[in-house]
């Protein structure tokens, strides 16, 4: 799917494809290709997610939280960071549930918790040089596909736990509790956190607090109107307005209202 904007505020295109069937469990959402010239620099809010980001740059570099990078991964965060570019940019996007990180990397990801690590960390280098050799998008994907599955192959299966655990709280937005998933796994909660933690990123506690917040915002983005924050907080699991309140401003740094506000046109992220 391939969408491109011209306006006052700039031109940008993103293209979106789904990666090979054997690799879809492994990929938090689609391939992202994007392209985005706002003759500007622009800094964006980004908040806490339950997938490893993957930013293959074939552009100028981005500051994440004030260091530069050219591609870079970036583990589990707990709290908002800030990236910033100076108006022009080209790349991919890929978001990997921890899990398939772990595989596709070969380590876990409790070693990349709350931590942005340059892409040649964790995978080699030559990937982006030769991603930015090809002369379209369906190149590059089809690259990414050949050049993941030749991982995928080698790949341990995660712990059997873990993925448990982690399916249960990704399927009922973090609805879960840790009490019961520990009586369904028939283990205690300090074996279930840390074992978690080290493969995950995050304790199980912290990636419920997250799911809850992500279903949010995703009823924001589909709200009809003005957003009814009251409603909002009771579908997404939360006690009650102040409760949701208080893990915006945890989490993204600002207000629900504040955050709506920021909003950029076309589904273009969050100005910090």
């Amino acid at each position: 799917m391939i969408e491109h904007h011209v306006s006052p505020a700039g031109d940008w295109e993103t293209v979106a494809r789904p990666p090979h069937p054997a690799l879809r469990p492994l990929v938090h959402r689609g391939y992202l290709g994007y392209r985005e010239d706002v003759g500007a620099a622009l800094r964006r809010l980004e908040v806490p997610h339950e997938a490893i980001t993957v930013i293959l740059n074939l552009g100028p570099a981005i500051m994440v939280d004030g260091p530069r990078f050219g591609s870079f991964v970036a583990g589990l965060h707990d709290r908002a960071v800030v990236t910033e570019h100076g108006g022009e940019q080209l790349g991919i996007q890929m978001d990997l549930t921890p899990l398939g990180a772990q595989m596709l990397f070969g380590l876990p990801m409790g070693e990349l918790s709350r931590r942005v690590v340059a892409l040649d960390a964790v995978l080699p280098a030559e990937l982006t040089e030769h991603l930015a050799e090809l002369p379209d998008w369906p190149e590059r994907f089809a690259l990414l596909d050949a050049f993941l599955l030749a991982r995928l192959q080698r790949a341990p299966a995660p712990r059997p736990d873990v993925a448990f655990a982690w399916s249960r709280l990704s399927a009922t937005h973090g609805a879960v509790g840790i009490a019961q998933l520990c009586a369904e796994l028939g283990c205690s909660r300090r074996h279930l956190s840390g074992r978690f933690a080290q493969d995950v990123g995050l304790g199980p506690k912290a990636i419920a607090r997250i799911l809850r917040f992500r279903r949010v915002l995703s009823l924001l983005d589909r709200a009809d109107g003005p957003a009814r924050f009251a409603e909002i907080a009771a579908v997404g699991g939360y006690y009650d307005q102040p409760h949701l309140n208080r893990d915006f401003r945890e989490l993204a740094g600002c207000t629900p209202t504040e955050y709506v506000a920021r909003r950029l046109p076309e589904n273009r992220g969050v100005a910090a």
